[in-house]
């Protein structure tokens, strides 16, 4: 029969009670279904991990007191993205009841949690060795090695990164920092700034002064902001790279610039790239033509001059094709910004910023790659 609330409660209370000294034994193993997603997640990541332990070696010292394992601190950093935890504080509170993280990060069910400080204190260090690009570049060959990426047909596209700043402290170069109303709140000054001219060649921002004043599209605010640029590969929508840059008018171009010379480093040559209109101007559409690339990119029709792209290239059936499937890359923004947590950045300044957005793409890659794969594909 139904029981009541207040019977099971009873029962539950008397079963404590008379079971005070028996012992369960339940690690976190045991806890997590075996058709859960994220044990092939785990499985991907660590065989990566364990190829970086010579990197690992050399950014920590052979002396002094054991610090926590930089494979915990790294697949940390995917949960976060994952799971869309707020911050590294309120993960590692997580941390203290969530068997499934534990399980994820190889802790048992008595080991304490650790603190948040381990992120303030290693980022540094991380940066120095490029960890983050490191680990990302490993999930992508890891892709390749599972024939789920073309090295032929990119695409690159951009968005704006909110930077972690109020445009309160947006002020002019030249005032000094004593320029202070009597009545200044450290916390929450009082600033007004309605009517005035500012532009990035007058003003910085005093507490992040690599983000830039940045307007989206007209009609729209102009927020403090970093430029975030991805190039995806056409065949599953994988991303390949993933650049922060200062948000300006030009830095999409210049980013896709250096994402393609990384590539041609790694040996890939692609033989096509599509974009957006904004990619439509006469010296880039030049710079891929010189490298044997064709410019898959929206003409741009209502620009000064006219258009660089014209009927042989748009007459093709790969450039429709090209123009339909190069979409696909807000599906990468968009996962980046309303589960990575990468709508606005948590950090100052443009390195630790582009260190979050390596694990945000490896997140996401990782979590296409387990989609795509077939269940055995991953022991």
């Amino acid at each position: 029969m139904r029981g009541t609330h207040e019977r099971q409660a009873l029962d539950r209370k008397n079963i404590c009670q008379g079971q005070a000294t028996m012992l369960s034994i339940i690690s976190p193993e045991q806890r997590v279904p075996q058709d859960h997603p994220l044990r092939r997640i785990k499985a991907m990541a660590d065989k990566e991990l364990h190829r970086l332990s010579p990197v690992f070696d050399k950014m920590y010292s052979s002396t002094g007191r054991p610090s926590i394992p930089p494979e915990r601190m790294l697949k940390s950093m995917l949960l976060i993205a994952l799971y869309s935890v707020r911050s590294e504080r309120q993960f590692c509170e997580q941390l203290d009841y969530n068997l499934l993280f534990r399980w994820f990060l190889d802790m048992n069910t008595i080991e304490d949690s650790f603190d948040a400080t381990v992120f303030t204190k290693n980022r540094e260090r991380l940066i120095e060795h490029e960890v983050g690009c490191i680990f990302f570049d490993a999930i992508v060959k890891q892709a390749r090695s599972f024939g789920l990426m073309s090295d032929d047909h990119f695409t690159v596209d951009g968005t704006i990164i909110d930077a972690w700043a109020s445009l309160k402290s947006f002020r002019h170069r030249d005032e000094p920092p004593s320029n202070r109303p009597a009545d200044f709140d450290p916390g929450n000054p009082t600033v007004d700034f309605h009517g005035e001219k500012r532009s990035n060649s007058t003003h910085q921002v005093a507490t992040d002064p690599e983000s830039l004043l940045m307007r989206k599209s007209k009609g729209k605010e102009a927020k403090l902001s970093y430029g975030a640029h991805a190039l995806m590969e056409n065949r599953n929508g994988l991303l390949v790279d993933i650049r922060v840059a200062p948000a300006n008018g030009s830095s999409e171009r210049e980013a896709c610039e250096d994402m393609l010379k990384r590539q041609a480093r790694k040996g890939i040559k692609p033989k096509t790239l599509g974009g957006d209109k904004g990619y439509d101007t006469k010296d880039f559409v030049a710079n891929l033509r010189h490298r044997h690339i064709t410019p898959h990119v929206a003409a741009n029709i209502k620009r000064k001059g006219g258009s660089t792209i014209d009927c042989r290239t748009t007459r093709h059936a790969g450039y429709t094709i090209s123009q339909r499937i190069r979409k696909r890359v807000e599906e990468i923004f968009g996962w980046m910004k309303t589960i990575g947590g990468l709508r606005k950045t948590r950090y100052k300044g443009r390195d630790k910023t582009q260190l979050a957005a390596w694990f945000v793409g490896s997140a996401y890659n990782l979590l296409r790659m387990v989609r795509l794969l077939p269940i055995e594909a991953v022991v």
